[in-house]
């Protein structure tokens, strides 16, 4: 990991092991941040995606990488920390069984807090309203009411502003993420997106998570990378 730099800007990246949080890391690189990546084993279904955030982080050369337990699993409520629930593999109306009640105000709560202790001027997550399946935090006005949130609860809000946070991908379809991303060197076959890859890390190519991958990259006119089961 490279050694840091008190005189680079930090900034924490929420690092899922996903396509739109590689991308996001590299871009906080890029922008010129010192990257402290963080992921969180929350009682999803499978491991691949933090096996891949690891490789992710590795390749992208984060200064350095957390992964943070939590049991979001026992509030039940998500095919992605239920097996009881069967993930959809056809698109459906209103918010689908795949999201997780709350998962972005812990996930960026805890992540305000890193940025705290390791004075982090921004704090970068890859949410998405556009292919975002209808979850309610990944939509402007959600960011927008946690960066007030960040402005009230935190030393450096007290002192002037808050953690900013950064959301590079809000309004970009998949096919121009995974341009830019491709732009400054991310390697999308280290990343898993499935929602229920198997161990190995091998996508279904059905759940709405590959369908937005794979069609990202078609329309992009690159090769998908993606290891699929089938």
């Amino acid at each position: 990991m490279p050694i840091s730099n008190d005189d680079t800007p930090k900034a924490v990246v929420l690092l899922s092991g996903g396509l739109d949080s590689a991308t996001v890391l590299a871009m906080a690189r890029d922008e010129g941040y010192e990257c402290h990546a963080i992921s969180f084993r929350y009682g999803q279904r499978h491991d691949a995606e933090l096996q891949a955030a690891e490789r992710v982080a590795e390749s992208l050369g984060a200064a350095s990488h957390r992964t943070v337990g939590l049991d979001l699993g026992s509030l039940g409520g998500s095919a992605l920390t239920d097996a009881s629930l069967a993930v959809p593999e056809t698109p459906g109306e209103g918010i689908p069984v795949t999201y997780v009640p709350a998962r972005n105000t812990v996930f960026l709560s805890i992540a305000m807090g890193l940025a705290e202790v390791i004075e982090a001027a921004a704090i970068y997550i890859g949410v998405n309203a556009v292919d975002y399946s209808g979850y309610p935090d990944c939509r402007p006005a959600f960011i927008e009411r946690f960066q007030a949130l960040s402005d009230v609860a935190t030393r450096q809000g007290l002192e002037g502003r808050g953690p900013s946070i950064r959301t590079p991908l809000i309004d970009l379809p998949k096919s121009e993420i995974i341009r830019r991303g491709l732009a400054l060197g991310v390697d999308y076959g280290l990343t898993v997106s499935c929602y229920q890859a198997d161990e190995a890390g091998r996508a279904c190519g059905r759940c709405d998570a590959c369908r937005f991958r794979r069609q990202g990259f078609e329309e992009a006119g690159v090769g998908d990378p993606t290891h699929y089961r089938q």
